[in-house]
């Protein structure tokens, strides 16, 4: 039964891994493709984030710079829109698109959308979680071995515990999903009615959007496996100990 459930697991893995590499290699052919469409406007990322936020009247946000290729990202404590270099200076399609896509996370803060609101609750969460669930998983096991004569369950409810925490970080992945998808469509308007991108352009700006969108379904299928894995192994596990009892 074991290896059953073992072959299980690492060909659920291997799918989502698979599928992971492959969404993660689209987005960045689509960004190429896209990246070398220069966008009717001439607008920058830069030039693109600036007006966003202040077409929403949004004046507490600067926008800055960061090393890399599609790192940008929205830091809320820090109120700052950070764009890559590869978004920044660059008047293409995909680099305004991914530009309102992080104008989009902002307006999600500024506006109190519920799904951003609740990601942003679960990150101490998912940050603390995912230190202890995997310890936690261990410890209970040992506990199982070495005291279950003074509480034949406290392993069990340890183990638990740390399949719980683990938990946090896959409810963290699917909240993510349509936080990433609102800012997206969000983007999607907001370029059309700034007139950053014409109509006959959107197609473009919607295929890097919906290319992006993959990685975090591949997140979520690569959480939701390993937390069913680490479910039914710790209640297997736990089971056959109290069948030799």
């Amino acid at each position: 039964m074991y290896w059953n459930e073992y072959l299980w697991f690492m060909g659920a893995m291997l799918v989502c891994m698979i599928f992971s590499v492959v969404a993660s290699r689209k987005v960045y052919t689509s960004f190429s493709k896209y990246d070398k469409v220069k966008c009717g406007s001439g607008m920058t990322g830069h030039d693109t984030a600036v007006r966003l936020l202040q077409a929403n009247g949004v004046h507490d946000i600067s926008v800055g710079r960061v090393e890399g290729t599609l790192s940008d990202h929205f830091h809320p404590v820090k109120k700052i829109v950070n764009l890559s270099g590869s978004t920044y200076d660059s008047d293409s399609v995909a680099a305004v698109a991914v530009a309102a896509h992080e104008i989009g996370h902002v307006m999600q803060k500024q506006g109190g959308y519920l799904m951003y609101r609740l990601r942003t609750a679960l990150v101490p969460v998912v940050n603390f979680g995912s230190r202890l669930s995997m310890p936690l998983v261990l410890i209970g096991l040992l506990l199982n071995w070495f005291v279950s004569a003074a509480n034949e369950n406290i392993g069990f409810y340890v183990a638990m515990l740390g399949v719980i925490l683990y938990g946090g970080a896959l409810l963290f992945a699917i909240v993510t999903l349509p936080v990433e998808l609102n800012a997206s469509k969000r983007a999607g308007e907001m370029l059309l009615n700034e007139g950053i991108l014409a109509p006959d352009e959107m197609p473009a700006a919607k295929k890097v959007l919906s290319a992006a969108a993959m990685t975090y379904l591949a997140s979520l299928l690569v959480s939701l496996v390993t937390f069913l894995r680490l479910l039914v192994q710790v209640l297997t596990m736990f089971g056959r100990r109290n069948d030799r009892r």
